[in-house]
Parts: structure tokens; C-alpha cells; sequence
């Protein structure tokens, strides 16, 4: 069994018996160098704490979406012919004191369409509400089939052009889609562009502003406006910026606060926090000058490096506390703790990098940038935590009180409760009882995280509370208009000259089209073959014996030629099937699209082919199903990477199985939380399953290192354990406790997301640590061999061996 060069029994020595020269070339490079590599370090600080400085938060649709798959694909193909079938919010306004037929309701409208048609970002082209001219009317009348925008000609606002818009509109098709099904509210549907025409991206935060600004001007007396869209959401978000800030320095102060009252010692804490915050800086800054800008999505990710800093920082100072208590001068010591604790840190944090990389391979942009900004972070640790906290502290050293009261608080941990009731797990029938149980546990982890769901599962959005202005606006939505503003949009290519007017090519998306009006959560359809059985009728006299679809060609040219270009493209090789869902829950959207792929399997031919997806809710769709193809693969990888570091670092299968089992019970039931908390796997969450295996092998690898190094050295599990818990435990037990501490906070932010991955890292934090201080003794007891102190298998302890396991050398 290979262990880092981290011996423990270091005399504690003054500097003139120090011998510099000791130790391996790394450290030898460092601490002789030591007023170099702060300059280093404050240069660096000064150069990225600027370029941090122009850091800005920013979110972008398309990033979100995964561009490389086949639906995503087929939608940017056809972009150009699928105007407002992206990015786009919803506004509804409102008259709560009676109908949409109402003059001063009309201007008050007109004003708002005509602001939000001005905006920068709007994609005017495909903007919609009653007073744009692509909305319009057909109908039959005596002089034959008329039609024209729903804005009467000669509008003056008067009964009787009140009278006519009425009627126009009810032969407009537009009820419940812009018109409310009890005509109180209208919609104005606003496509949004990806670019400026300067060519600079939409800024999410400045549009939700102005649309906000819009709703404040307006929304008085009896009007209303409820505003629904990615960009709206995102927007919410990043105005909750300054409540997270809020909560992330409530978390650090809760944080500093424990770890001062651990310690005693001002200096070292200050230099802690000091080296984790500079971490975050570094962090920042590098996102900065790489180009990339922080998202709704990234805003936790420099809390959670503060947090893995100030864990691996509490551990370099309480060694360094621990030896200067012993005796030994600070420089000493703190060359001594980073001999014994750098191999561990390092290969804990080259776990959380790898952890973070593997996100990478997801191929959604937001992801891929959330995945270089955590790692990122994590590597900067190296330097900050790892190496600056050790020199700063073998300058400062710590407070002789503080030493003098750690090791007053070691000798007295030897004979604690806890320690005792730890040590229990050593030995067999304490470890077979703590190993059946997390087996238990474990068991009904995974039968929970069984039930775990890709996508949304909630109606609105998910990252912001159920009574946020937000969700309490698609409410509104759905109740009013019948279908909330998802739409899932089915491409069908045709060939041929006027293949959309193709007989065979409408009777098929006919029959999808009423197939797809019986599954649940869909409200209504829309599409070409659904307006030629309403023209044919409304040429009857509105017979619904005529409300079919007839093989008469030239009657197929006569609907298609006179129709909205929303149902076909100008080169009449494309129809759009529209389906408005009540809601994009994860089985809805799973529903539809088992359904389309079964149907384009058996009725796809050479002339008509049926593909997925554009809309809103089929772009949620494809972006679900490569959540769901990446989630375990992800998880293999990420536990795959930690395992090989894990391997390299102890040469030990053995010690590799101690460290991983834990965290596979913390992936497990953390899982399983997410399904009582009501959460699915998806953009937002995916990265925090990774994230749990990356922060609780750090607690692991330093308890596993000293056990380890102490049963080299001949010590029984028992006794190597004890010292492990002595020098590194308390630590962990105490980091554990405090960042779930810190985290927890989180559950009272008005943005959900917040709250939810408090409630989640924070039982992460603290499961990881009971795993390490738990079933790692207990794990270790039938895997962990020391060198010495051999027995047969078999026999009996050795006297005044307190029943503890038979120790032999590890054969493998």
C-alpha cells in the first residue's frame, strides 16, 4: 500500500535546528522562496482582481440549448422559415374591470405594442398583437371569402368599430391564442434576436428592465400586464443578484465566525478567508480575460470554491496550530503541515477539477462555461490554499494561546464521547451494525433516486418560487388563454413544386394533428391541414358536415395561397405543425415526442418527412433528452476520474473502495432529495450531482492519508484512526458543520433555485462528512491492513486490544 510522504511524527523543532534543505524539491522550491512567491501572488491578485473588475452577468438562450442535437439541429436549419418559434416572450394585458372590447383598453394597448415594438432586441419581422398587420381574419361572407387584419379599417374606437373588431376577431382563429377565452385579456407575442444589429448580444437584465418599466407606466387603474418568456425569467434572476450576494456574505460571515471560534486566533483566520476570497478573485478574474461572463446559472460557483478553500484552508492551519503548540517555530511548522497534507489536498482538488471537467463533454454551452469557471476555481486553489496559506503562516504563525488551547483540545479529544463513539466502527460488530445500516439507507436512497425525473415538473419556472410575479403571470396565462405559452412546433418537409399544398402531405399531418389533440397536456393544434377543414366549412354556411379535409387540388392552392405564412414557408417545401401544451413538465414533453418520433417512423416517405423540434417547449425537449443521455454518463466519468486519482495517490484498491463507497451513498440519497424536494435533472441541477462527488472526497482523502500513513508506520486501525480524527477530523467534522451551516441560509432567498441547492449542499456537506468519519472506519475495518502487529486470521486479540480486528499486511 503506497501513501503520500506525510510522516506524522515530525519532531517538533526550533528554526536553527531546522535543516531547509529536508523535505522534497517542491516544498524546498517554495519555502525557500517564500517573499517571491507573495510578490508573485500579489501581482497576480492586483492583474486579476482588474479583469475581475469587468466581469459581467449576462444570460443567453442560446446557450442553454444543445446546438449539436438532431432536433436543435433541424430548428437552426429551418430558422429563417420559423420566425418566433425561439426566444420570446409573452406580454398579457389585461382589463380587470371588463372585455378587450373597450376603447380606452384599445389605445392603452396600441401605446404598449407600439413601445415594445421599439425596443432593441425585438424581432420586429415576427412580433404579433392585435395591432400588428399579420394578424389577421378570414371569414365568408355574401360577397364570398374575405379577409384582412383584425383593426377594422377607419378604427376610431367607437361601438361600432368595437362591434366590428369583435366580430373579426372571432373569425380570426386568435381566441385563446392572443385573445383570452373570455375575451379580458389580449397577448402581444414578441420574438426576440440572439444579436443586436451593432452586433452585441441581448442584454437580458437591461430588456427586463424596459419591460418592466413599461409594466410600471402602464399597469394602473383596471389594466394589468403579465409577462412570461426565458428572457423575463432570466431577467428575475439576475435582479436577485444582490439578494444572493446578500446570502453568500451571510455565508461567509457564519462561516469566518465558526472557524474563529474554533481557532481563537484572529491572524490565522483572517489569512484563511483572506486566501479563499483571493481564490474567488483569481477565479473571476480569469473568467473575465477568457471572454466569458457569469449567468444565473454560475452564480453559486465562487461560493462553492470559497467554501472547498476555507475546507482545505482550516486544515493547513490546524496543523500548522497543532505543531507551533507542540513546540515547533512556525516556520517549522508550517513546513511540516505542508509535508504531511499537500499530496491530499492536491489530489482532493484535482478530484473537484475533474469533477467539474467532466462537464464538459455535455454539450450545452452554459454548462460547458459552468464547468471551466468551476474548474477554473478549483485549480487556483492549488496555489491559494495550498501553497500561499502555508507561507503567509509561516510568517504569522498563530496566537501561542491558541496553539497552547489546540493542544490542550487534542489531548482532551482523546478521551471525548465522539471520538470514543467513532472509534467504535473499528471494530467488527460496531461496523458491520454502521455498514448494514448506510446499506439500508442506501438502499432506500436509490429506490428514491429511482423516481428522479429529467426536465421540469412544475407548471412556470422552477428556479423562482410558486408566488413570485413570475409564476403567479403563467398562472394568468394558462387560466386565461387556455394554453400557457408553451408550443411545440413539428417541421414536415415536402417535395416537390407546392409540396405544402400537397394532398398526401396534409392528410398526414391531419391525422397527426388529431392524434395529438387526445394526449394529455395538450390544449389545441394548429396547422395547414386544420385551416382547410375551417375554410371548407366556412364555405358551407358553417356546416360541420364540411369540416374535412377534400382531394381536390385546386381547393388546397386556394386555402394554401390565401393563408398566414406562419403555417407554411414562402418556398411551400415546409409546414409547421403548432401544438400548445398546458405546461412543459418533463412526461408531457416526453409524451409528445415518443409519440411524433412513433408516428414519423411508420408515415415518413420521400416526399413528406416529419421532424422534431422548434418552439419553446421542443427545444425544452431536446434539451431533456441530452440531460438525460449525459446524467449517467456523467456520473461514471466523474466517479471514474476520482477513482484513478484516488489510485495514483494511494496505490491501493483497498484504500479506493474505503474513500468512493461513502460518496456513492451521498450521490445516492442526495438524489433521492431532489425527488422530495420536487426537483428534476436538468440544466440547472445537473452540475450539482457532479459537484457532491468532487466536495466529499476532499473530506475522505485527509482522513484516508493519516490513517493510512499511521498504519504504515505499524499503528492498529484503531489507534491510526484515533490520530487521524486528532488531527484531521475535527477539522472536517467542524468545515462539515459550518458550510452546511453557511448554505442553509439559502433556503429563505426568494429565488428558488437558491434555496433549493441550499437545502442540497448542505446535506451534501454534511452526509459527505458523516460518510468520512462514519463508514470509513467502519469500511476500513474488513479492507485496511497495517504493516505490523500481524495475527492469524481467526484468532483471538491480543490482550488489551479492546477487541480490535486482526491487522495484516495487504496483499494486493
Amino acid at each position: 500500500m503506497h501513501t503520500p510522504d506525510n510522516n506524522l511524527n515530525l519532531a517538533p523543532v526550533g528554526l536553527d535546528q531546522f535543516d531547509k534543505q529536508s523535505g522534497n524539491a517542491l516544498e524546498r522550491l517554495l519555502f525557500n522562496n517564500r517573499l517571491a512567491i507573495i510578490v508573485l501572488c500579489v501581482v497576480v491578485t492586483a492583474l486579476l482582481g482588474w479583469q475581475a473588475s469587468h466581469l459581467s452577468l449576462n444570460a443567453s438562450y442560446e446557450k442553454t440549448i444543445p446546438t449539436s442535437h438532431p432536433y436543435i439541429a433541424n430548428f437552426l436549419e429551418k430558422q429563417d422559415d420559423l420566425k418566433g418559434l425561439g426566444n420570446s416572450v409573452r406580454i398579457a394585458v389585461a382589463n380587470t374591470s371588463g372585455s378587450i372590447y373597450d376603447a380606452d383598453y384599445m389605445a392603452t394597448l396600441q401605446q404598449i405594442s407600439d413601445e415594445v415594438f421599439l425596443l432593441p432586441g425585438v424581432d420586429r419581422t415576427g412580433m404579433k398583437s392585435l395591432w400588428t398587420p399579420n394578424t389577421r381574419w378570414i371569414g365568408v361572407t355574401e360577397e364570398g371569402l374575405e379577409g384582412g387584419p383584425v383593426i377594422p379599417d377607419g378604427y376610431n374606437g367607437s361601438a361600432a368599430s368595437l362591434a366590428q373588431l369583435e366580430a373579426n376577431i372571432a373569425r380570426s382563429g386568435e381566441v385563446g391564442q392572443l385573445v383570452a377565452l373570455d375575451a379580458t385579456a389580449s397577448a402581444i407575442y414578441v420574438p426576440l434576436l440572439a444579436q443586436l444589429p451593432d452586433g452585441s448580444t441581448l442584454d437580458y437584465e437591461v430588456f427586463s428592465k424596459q419591460l418592466e418599466d413599461i409594466r410600471s407606466r402602464y399597469e394602473h387603474g383596471n389594466i394589468q400586464l403579465h409577462i412570461t418568456g426565458f428572457a423575463k425569467i432570466m431577467g428575475d434572476l439576475i435582479d436577485g443578484l444582490y439578494e444572493v450576494l446578500t446570502f453568500f456574505l451571510i455565508s461567509i460571515a457564519i462561516v469566518t465566525s465558526i472557524v474563529y471560534l474554533y481557532t481563537r486566533c484572529f491572524v490565522s483566520t483572517k489569512l484563511v478567508v483572506t486566501s479563499s476570497l483571493i481564490a474567488v478573485v483569481w477565479q473571476l478574474g480569469l473568467i473575465s480575460a477568457l471572454g466569458y461572463s457569469l449567468d444565473p446559472y454560475s452564480m453559486l460557483v465562487p461560493f462553492l470554491v470559497f467554501a472547498i478553500g476555507m475546507s482545505h484552508g482550516a486544515q493547513k492551519m490546524n496543523g500548522i496550530m497543532q505543531d507551533i503548540g507542540r513546540g515547533a517555530h512556525k516556520y517549522v511548522a508550517a513546513r511540516y503541515t505542508f509535508r504531511r497534507l499537500f499530496m491530499a489536498g492536491l489530489t482532493a482538488l484535482l478530484a473537484d477539477a475533474v469533477g467539474f471537467a467532466v462537464l464538459l463533454v455535455i454539450d450545452i454551452k452554459v454548462i460547458q462555461e459552468l464547468a471551466i469557471a468551476a474548474s477554473l476555481g478549483v485549480g487556483v486553489l492549488i496555489f491559494t490554499n495550498l501553497i500561499l496559506l502555508p507561507i503567509l503562516l509561516s510568517y504569522t504563525g498563530v496566537s501561542a494561546k491558541a496553539a497552547k488551547r489546540s493542544l490542550r483540545a487534542e489531548e482532551s479529544e482523546e478521551k471525548s464521547r465522539l471520538w470514543a463513539f467513532l472509534d467504535l466502527f473499528t471494530r467488527r460488530g460496531p461496523a458491520i451494525a454502521g455498514i448494514a445500516v448506510m446499506t439500508v439507507i442506501g438502499g432506500l436512497g436509490y429506490w428514491g433516486s429511482t423516481h428522479l425525473k429529467i426536465g421540469d415538473l412544475d407548471p412556470g419556472a422552477p428556479e423562482l418560487r410558486q408566488d413570485s410575479r413570475y409564476n403567479q403571470d403563467v398562472a394568468f396565462m394558462s387560466d386565461h388563454f387556455g394554453a400557457s405559452s408553451d408550443v411545440f412546433a413539428i417541421m414536415v418537409e415536402t417535395d416537390g413544386q407546392a409540396g405544402c399544398a400537397n394532398y398526401e402531405a396534409l392528410r398526414r399531418v391531419d391525422a397527426l394533428e388529431w392524434q395529438l389533440r387526445q394526449l394529455p397536456g395538450v390544449v389545441t393544434t394548429n396547422s395547414m391541414a386544420l385551416l382547410n377543414r375551417q375554410v371548407l366549412t366556412g364555405l358551407n354556411e358553417g356546416n360541420p358536415k364540411w369540416f374535412e379535409l377534400i382531394k381536390n387540388q385546386s381547393m388546397l392552392n386556394f386555402v394554401t395561397a390565401s393563408a398566414p405564412r406562419g403555417l407554411y414557408n414562402d418556398a411551400c417545401s415546409l409546414l409547421t405543425l403548432y401544438v400548445y401544451l398546458a405546461d412543459h413538465k418533463a412526461d408531457t414533453l416526453t409524451r409528445i415526442v415518443e409519440h411524433v418520433e412513433g408516428f414519423a417512423a411508420v408515415n415518413n416517405t420521400d416526399q413528406v418527412r416529419f421532424k422534431l423540434a422548434a418552439g419553446s417547449a421542443g427545444i425544452e425537449a431536446a434539451t431533456n433528452i441530452v440531460v438525460k443521455d449525459a446524467w449517467r454518463d456523467m456520473l461514471f466519468m466523474v466517479y471514474g476520474a476520482v477513482i484513478l486519482l484516488c489510485f495514483i495517490t494511494f496505490r491501493s484498491w483497498r484504500a479506493v473502495v474505503v474513500a468512493i463507497l461513502p460518496l456513492v451513498l451521498t450521490s445516492l440519497l442526495a438524489e433521492a432529495l431532489m425527488v422530495a424536494l420536487g426537483m428534476g435533472v436538468k440544466v440547472a441541477t445537473l452540475p450539482v450531482i457532479a459537484l457532491g462527488v468532487g466536495i466529499g472526497v476532499d473530506y475522505a482523502l485527509y482522513i484516508l492519508s493519516v490513517t493510512l500513513t499511521r498504519m504504515e508506520q505499524g499503528e492498529s486501525l484503531s489507534d491510526a484512526y484515533q490520530h487521524a480524527l486528532a488531527f484531521t477530523g475535527k477539522v472536517v467534522l467542524m468545515t462539515g458543520m459550518t458550510l452546511a451551516a453557511g448554505v442553509s441560509t439559502w433556503v429563505f432567498s426568494v429565488i428558488k433555485f437558491q434555496a433549493d441547492m441550499g437545502i442540497l449542499l448542505a446535506f451534501m456537506f454534511l452526509w459527505n462528512m458523516v460518510g468520512a468519519m462514519v463508514l470509513l472506519p467502519a469500511l476500513g475495518h474488513f479492507l485496511l491492513r497495517s504493516k505490523t502487529k500481524t495475527q492469524n486470521p481467526g484468532s483471538q486479540p491480543l490482550s488489551g486490544d479492546k477487541s480490535r480486528p486482526a491487522n495484516v499486511t495487504e496483499g494486493g
